[in-house]
């Protein structure tokens, strides 16, 4: 065996650590510059912006790039309001994340799963009798708290309640009684989509906490993760607080009328969250890193349901960076997604407000697909 002889510090290595002591500067320098290293390259978030606001149907885009909590790009485009007017949107501007809210529902009912509160086997008859009593419900004694969460219940859909009803507050039950009305799409098991899944969770929350929706959003979520600009509006007529766009919807006449203030009370636990570009990168942040619910518990969120071919690896650039397909969200007048990596360090979170229907709206989510690629692969 060779042994070696490790000499005292003397001399001129002795002056580099003194040095390296006296200017503590040097060391936060280091790690800067292995940290700038270490960052996405990243296009220019501004013109990526521009491209989707030109889309017709569009009256503006924001949009904000985080990498480790920091923001590292930002981008506004179009106007606050129809027609070019109100200047542009501030790229930290509040807005509707629309079913985006449904991944939050599901975190804290998860969060109660863990706390052993819940069961991912409890059916809904047993978790909310009065939908049994009160015949709200098909089957409810088949549908399990799986269900609801992985969107296989096979309940109806309630909305559209009254899509320019800005006033009227609907009940829980009075949603369900809608539901109830419609003809079952699929069998329980069966993937379809439906925002009522979403609204019975909410309600299940409220049932196990003893607090009403809005406060436990604030208590698990907005408050521990200082998303200090997101909130839950339960009632209407709420608009959106502070600057922000505005979307717009044409009636059946071909009107375009202003969907600023969406009634709340039929958004809820599907889609009813506002907040701001840097307020989901934190929330997407802490779900990827494990920082809400361990791993087997995040599965049940976000592997795809049964029946549900797996979603391809590696994201619009092929792995470079790796970012997870978008969680989006959309409804009259606007159309928002943000993008995570798997390691929950980078995120793109955009936001366009619209004018028109369905297709303006089907056209501004293809246009935030394309700046994804405009961004982080620019050669592709």
């Amino acid at each position: 065996m060779i042994r070696v002889t490790v000499p005292r510090l003397t001399g001129l290595a002795g002056a580099v650590l003194a040095l390296a002591t006296a200017l503590p500067g040097t060391a936060t320098a280091a790690s800067a510059a292995a940290e700038s290293a270490a960052r996405p390259r990243i296009a220019d978030v501004q013109k990526a912006l521009e491209a989707v606001a030109a889309t017709p149907g569009v009256v503006g885009a924001i949009g904000e790039v985080y990498y480790d909590g920091k923001r590292i790009g930002k981008g506004s485009a179009g106007s606050r309001l129809l027609g070019g007017k109100g200047g542009r949107i501030p790229s930290g501007a509040r807005y509707r994340i629309g079913s985006q809210t449904k991944q939050m529902t599901a975190t804290i009912v998860m969060q109660l799963v863990r706390e052993g509160r819940l069961s991912l086997d409890d059916t809904l008859g047993e978790m909310l009798p009065q939908v049994v009593e009160k015949d709200l419900v098909e089957r409810a004694s088949e549908i399990t708290l799986r269900h609801l969460i992985t969107l296989t219940s096979g309940i109806p859909e309630y909305l559209p309640a009254a899509p320019f009803d800005f006033t009227t507050h609907y009940t829980p039950t009075r949603l369900l009684e809608i539901s109830r009305t419609r003809q079952r799409p699929v069998e329980v098991g069966t993937f379809n989509y439906s925002n009522t899944n979403y609204l019975l969770l909410g309600m299940i929350i409220e049932k196990v906490t003893g607090r009403d929706l809005a406060a436990e959003f604030d208590r698990r979520l907005f408050d521990p993760l200082k998303m200090t600009d997101s909130y839950l509006p339960t009632k209407p007529p709420q608009g959106i607080k502070g600057p922000h766009g505005h979307g717009y919807w044409a009636d059946e006449t071909g009107r375009l009328r202003d969907v600023d203030r969406l009634n709340a009370s039929t958004l809820l636990g599907a889609g009813g969250v506002i907040s701001t570009a840097r307020d989901v990168s934190r929330f997407q942040q802490a779900f990827q890193q494990g920082r809400l619910l361990p791993a087997d518990l995040r599965k049940v969120i976000t592997d795809p349901p049964p029946g549900q071919p797996p979603l391809p690896p590696g994201g619009p650039c092929g792995g470079n960076p790796e970012l997870l397909p978008g969680r989006a969200g959309a409804a009259p007048g606007f159309s928002a997604t943000t993008y995570t990596s798997s390691d929950g360090r980078l995120q793109y979170a955009v936001s366009t407000t619209v004018a028109g229907r369905e297709k303006e709206r089907e056209a501004a989510t293809r246009a935030i697909s394309q700046s994804v690629k405009a961004i982080f692969c620019p050669s592709s």
